[in-house]
């Protein structure tokens, strides 16, 4: 990805190379159907995919296995040098071409030595790797688990083996790492939907955590556990769980807390418990207010918990209770300031968004709400996109027209994501 406001290097040579060797951004749609033979069938339309193509030069989403053949095949190139796939067998471990994560000279050496032997691994190639991690959570919030999921698990397969031979005072840092590592190939683990890899991942990072007393990553992986249980509509589970995260509260952060209070309340709300929903959730307002007044004390994975955050927290629990209007009002104002890069989360709330104004019996808000939002729910939420399917069906049945809209461009997108 490249920097706030500017396309990737891969997304300028698309760009380039599509208006030196074909023309126009609608000519490029016409020739990838060309090239696509017998599956151009299967593409979407001209203009969808025209509007699909502008967002891949704009680096808003990295196109998918069949499209970046396609391109490769319209632009005469391979997808190696067309979307900097030869760039990344190149690095010791593997890794997105991001500028933030080019190791120099020296470090390319060190982190190559460690990696054929892993004794001699060091402090500079631990906080290398902490800048990968870093760097990938925020690239996962913009263009999801699935382009990203594969290197992750490489990388912490490497940061496993340096833990097994680190010696010192860096061997706790070093397990720390990869705690942190299995936390997050837990959580996109269970974006894919590989539930059992998920729960897998987070019993390690709390083992590890446990290993070298980490309280905040042992909170954090019950925390998450919980919500593994929410998503799958486990509402007793959720709570138990969140209730366990609890049980460290004396050690913990206040935003660790606060995460843990949260849990419990949309496990509470699941059950159709408002009272002891909204009680948490009050207690979990508070505790992130005391982490805000001192976020750098915060471990670095909780990174996205502030009161924007909280409020679509809010929101979601509303709709659990069925407070149409309270959720709407809750849910309209946390994506009027969550970043337009957290093109994951934007598209699971305002899918959220589009269900409560549907069960308000607003059909028309309902449709207007989810249409922006289609294209990155089904490329990158599939809890969205179910909830987005769940709202056409709403809409259709107050006998509203605008249903088939939505339908359609569902469909649309079906056809350009599922590649």
């Amino acid at each position: 990805m490249g920097t706030p406001g500017t396309p990737p290097e891969w997304a300028v040579r698309l760009r380039e190379e599509r208006k030196a060797k074909v023309g126009t951004v609608a000519d490029m749609a016409r020739r990838l159907k060309e090239v696509a033979g017998e599956q151009r069938g299967k593409l979407p339309g001209v203009d969808d995919l025209t509007r699909t193509i502008r967002g891949w030069e704009r680096g808003d989403h990295y196109p998918s296995e069949r499209y970046r053949l396609l391109c490769a095949r319209a632009l005469r190139s391979t997808e190696a040098d067309l979307f900097d796939l030869a760039e990344r067998p190149s690095l010791p471990v593997p890794a997105l071409p991001l500028p933030t994560v080019a190791p120099d000279a020296d470090l390319f050496e060190r982190i190559a030595r460690s990696v054929q032997q892993p004794g001699r691994v060091d402090q500079r190639i631990v906080d290398w790797l902490a800048t990968c991690l870093a760097e990938h959570r925020k690239v996962e919030d913009t263009i999801g688990s699935r382009p990203l999921l594969g290197i992750v698990r490489q990388q912490l397969g490497v940061v496993v083996e340096l833990a097994q031979n680190a010696r010192g005072s860096l061997a706790d840092t070093v397990v720390d790492l990869a705690a942190q590592y299995a936390q997050f190939v837990a959580w996109m683990s269970l974006d894919v939907d590989d539930q059992a890899a998920a729960l897998a991942w987070y019993d390690r990072a709390h083992d590890w955590a446990l290993e070298i007393d980490d309280v905040n990553m042992a909170t954090t992986t019950l925390s998450m556990k919980a919500h593994q249980a929410w998503s799958a509509g486990n509402a007793r589970r959720c709570v138990r769980l969140a209730d366990a995260a609890r049980w460290h509260d004396g050690r913990v952060t206040p935003g660790v807390r606060g995460m843990a209070a949260q849990m419990a309340a949309r496990g509470h709300a699941l059950a159709g418990g408002a009272r002891p929903a909204r009680t948490l959730l009050d207690e979990a307002e508070a505790l992130i207010r005391r982490a805000a007044e001192h976020a750098d004390d915060e471990p670095v994975w909780m990174y996205f918990y502030d009161e924007t955050w909280f409020r679509l927290q809010r929101g979601m629990t509303e709709l659990h209770l069925a407070n149409w209007p309270r959720a709407i009002d809750l849910l309209t104002d946390g994506l009027s300031g969550l970043p337009r890069s957290y093109k994951r989360d934007r598209a699971w709330y305002g899918s959220c968004l589009a269900k409560a104004h549907a069960q308000a019996g607003d059909a028309a808000a309902a449709v207007e709400v989810s249409l922006p939002v289609v294209a990155d729910a089904v490329e990158l939420n599939r809890h969205a996109r179910k909830e987005l399917v769940d709202v056409a069906a709403l809409v259709r049945q107050r006998g509203s027209s605008q249903a088939a809209t939505l339908r359609e461009a569902l469909t649309a997108a079906d056809r350009t994501g599922g590649g």
